[in-house]
């Protein structure tokens, strides 16, 4: 395959048909899959950066630029003497940047024009009038990071400064030499950093000081931000530095601006789940989950180079963003899903077993079920930037190329009023129904609830009974008319679910993330949500597991395990905080649960505690005996214990509905402990337990233990498989982003 192909497909500028030939040859080729793989994340990265609205210049700084880059546009006219060139401008940077380049971009020759289209994940940056808006996407380290390092030839370093006052730093600095410090902290900077001569050019770069931005060395010509180290140029479509070596910028976090950018985004509270004794509560009980936002929204704050709040890290939601290898049920089989059950030592508690209890739902494999899908689109004010409304357009038209004859779309949106743009349109319609979605603009309040109810109406017009009845929501979840609290929201969508009209959400954007409404809409209407960070995050959930998302084939999923005292002392359900049901809950066919969609994976992970641990093997201590009950029921360690290997340490039941029952099943699974270790543990469990510690270093988890940074890279490297879609490969790469490269 050329080059071209690659970094086309890589940029989703093939279409639909033309993607699919090459994902397929590429399938057949590992290296050449690793290479477009490697491509894909450097164009992702490239295209979604710097896309924050506040670094357009305001007309005052545009009339301050303006002179001096006519000046430099003609060399003949330059009223000052060129200053010897720096460090950074001599023969040898040039040539180690463009060195980078060709490391991360595989195909040294990609341009930015060829990427014009390709930022509605991330955003735009809009230079001067002369030169055309370029929208790019980033991955280096922080230039403090890159200033830690020894200095060397052809490496950029920052100079260290003599001690001296801050308004001396100020005064006697200009905008290249600023250090990050500096201009992080939001100082005001005086004229003499407004300006500065390179070589035989004069590149002009301002600080917005009444915004008090501080990118920690980010600089860009012709645009309100500051400079360090070398000037950027976005011109005529390409990033170059001052002296026209190709040059990738650090990351910017994601408080950009320092304060002026207020971050409204909303968590729901997560309390870890605690060690629970066998002998008080033998049975837990929760809902499936088959929700993967987190995982995407934990990737979108470390590409950032910024930690996620401990609340956005739901570590089940990590576990299963990943589709396993694990078989799914026989095509004959009465179950719409595999079980798989097995346990071995614990890696971050090696005195304690680690538990994986597994479920594949069936494949539909080439099987189309008729589809009546509405898009309903918020389209209120704060969708405005590119990474919400216009990825949106873009994650639409992805889906909307998957149509056939059988299927049929309506497009509604809302924002202080709601509008059906598009009515039930049948799928062969493609160009009618994309020219509806390119005419999506933003403004106005949200007015979700009555959007929502208008999505349900137009799903009812056009119902196909035995088929896929969804609306799918895409939002950044902010309701602030009608109908906003959550309880409301709740009770909304639970009423029209019953319909047998279920719901998807997509959410999207940031700084105003209502995470936990848009959690809450997808359970309750028996659906899913997912975030979406990127037009590559779109088409994993809307083309790669389109079944998975769109067909459901379970539902009302519940799973309890019972444990058994003579094998298990202790235990601990890792995530589903907000999944747990009461005991009771598991036999009541009335108690809402999780549904599953074709091909789907669902993991739980139980840490348990062994009863035949004596106190002071395990940092969990046995409780003293009760005093109403009998001995051997308060303390399981002084009763005889059989070996671990003959006794069954617990059993898993599982209880369902068929998409349109209303009568559970019920399946039963027991496991024996065989005493394994972890090295000697399936691929699948060493790499959900990577998981589950990425999960756990994340969020400083008090049940941690002995994890390591290096233990998680090991277990996810000996987990890793064929990962014929690279999802496990670029979560290696987010180990190293949240590690630092600590172990």
């Amino acid at each position: 395959m050329k080059p071209e192909q690659i970094t086309a497909w890589a940029l989703n500028q093939l279409t639909a048909e033309e993607a699919a030939e090459l994902e397929a040859k590429l399938h057949q080729n590992p290296d050449e899959q690793t290479e477009a793989v490697g491509t894909q994340e450097f164009c992702q990265f490239l295209s979604s950066e710097l896309k924050d609205d506040s670094l357009a210049l305001t007309e005052a700084q545009r009339q301050r630029l303006m002179k001096p880059r006519l000046e430099v546009s003609k060399p003949a006219s330059l009223s000052f003497k060129p200053k010897p060139l720096q460090w950074w401008q001599r023969p040898a940077f040039p040539m180690a940047a463009a060195a980078a380049v060709i490391v991360f971009g595989v195909g040294a020759g990609i341009y930015l024009p060829s990427i014009q289209e390709s930022t509605a994940d991330q955003g735009s940056l809009t230079a001067s009038d002369d030169e055309r808006a370029v929208e790019i996407r980033m991955k280096l380290p922080s230039l403090s990071q890159v200033a830690s390092k020894p200095e060397q030839k052809g490496v950029l370093t920052t100079p260290k400064a003599k001690p001296k006052s801050t308004s001396d730093q100020i005064a006697s600095m200009s905008a290249l030499d600023a250090p990050e410090s500096l201009l992080a902290s939001g100082a005001e900077l005086p004229p003499s950093m407004m300006q500065k001569q390179v070589g035989t050019d004069s590149i002009v770069s301002e600080v917005k000081n009444s915004e008090k931005i501080g990118y920690g060395g980010l600089a860009i010509a012709g645009t309100s931000t500051a400079t360090m180290g070398g000037t950027i140029i976005i011109s005529s479509g390409k990033l170059e530095n001052s002296v026209g070596a190709i040059f990738d910028p650090p990351q910017i976090p994601t408080n950009i601006g320092g304060d002026h950018q207020t971050n409204t985004d909303s968590y729901g509270q997560i309390s870890e789940n605690a060690l629970t004794s066998v002998s008080r509560e033998p049975l837990s009980t929760f809902s499936i989950d088959v929700d993967t936002a987190s995982y995407s929204n934990v990737r979108r704050f470390l590409n950032l180079n910024t930690q996620p709040p401990r609340d956005a890290v739901r570590i089940e939601e990590l576990i299963n963003y990943f589709p396993t290898e694990e078989p799914g049920p026989e095509p004959k089989a009465k179950q719409p899903f595999a079980v798989k059950v097995e346990m071995a030592s614990c890696p971050w508690q090696p005195q304690h077993r680690l538990a994986r209890i597994h479920l594949k739902g069936r494949d539909l494999g080439q099987e189309h079920k008729a589809s009546n899908l509405v898009f309903l689109v918020d389209v209120s004010g704060s969708m405005s930037s590119p990474e919400k409304l216009t990825l949106v357009q873009r994650s639409l038209r992805l889906l909307t190329e998957r149509l056939n004859a059988e299927d049929h779309v309506a497009l509604v949106t809302y924002a202080g009023g709601t509008e059906v743009v598009l009515p039930p349109t049948n799928g062969t319609q493609k160009a009618t129904i994309i020219a509806a979605i390119d005419r999506l603009q933003s403004g106005g309040s949200t007015h979700g609830s009555a959007g929502i109810q208008l999505a349900y109406e137009q799903a009812s017009k056009a119902f196909i009974k035995g088929g896929v009845n969804r609306v799918i929501l895409c939002t950044d979840g902010d309701f602030n008319v009608g109908i906003s609290t959550p309880k409301e929201l709740e009770n909304l969508i639970q009423e029209k679910a019953r319909s047998g009209v279920f719901l998807s959400v997509l959410g999207y954007g940031r700084g105003n993330l209502k995470d936990h409404t848009m959690e809450t809409l997808a359970d309750k209407g028996n659906g899913n949500y997912a975030y979406i960070d990127s037009i590559s995050e779109a088409r994993k959930v809307l083309v790669e597991q389109m079944q998975g998302t769109l067909v459901t084939i379970a539902k009302d999923v519940k799973i309890q395990v019972e444990f058994n005292p003579a094998a298990v002392r202790d235990y601990r359900l890792i995530g589903y905080e907000n999944r747990l049901l009461a005991k009771e809950d598991f036999n009541d066919d009335r108690k809402d649960a999780g549904e599953i969609g074709a091909g789907h994976s669902v993991t739980a992970l139980y840490e348990i505690v062994p009863a035949n641990l004596k106190p002071g093997e395990s940092p969990v201590l046995a409780v003293d005996p009760l005093k109403y009950q009998p001995e051997q029921m308060a303390s399981p360690l002084k009763s005889p214990v059989a070996p671990q290997s003959e006794i069954e340490a617990l059993t898993v039941k599982l209880r369902y509905k068929e998409p349109e029952g209303v009568t559970s099943k019920l399946i039963e699974v027991p496991l024996k402990d065989d005493t394994r270790q972890i090295d000697k543990a399936s691929a699948e469990l060493k790499f959900s337990a990577a998981v589950a510690g990425f999960g756990l270093m994340l969020r400083d988890s008090s049940y941690k233990g002995e994890l390591t940074w290096s233990r998680v890279r090991q277990l996810a490297r000996e987990g890793k498989g064929k990962d014929a879609l690279g999802y496990r490969g670029e979560f290696l790469q987010l180990i190293e982003k949240a590690s630092g490269g600590k172990n």
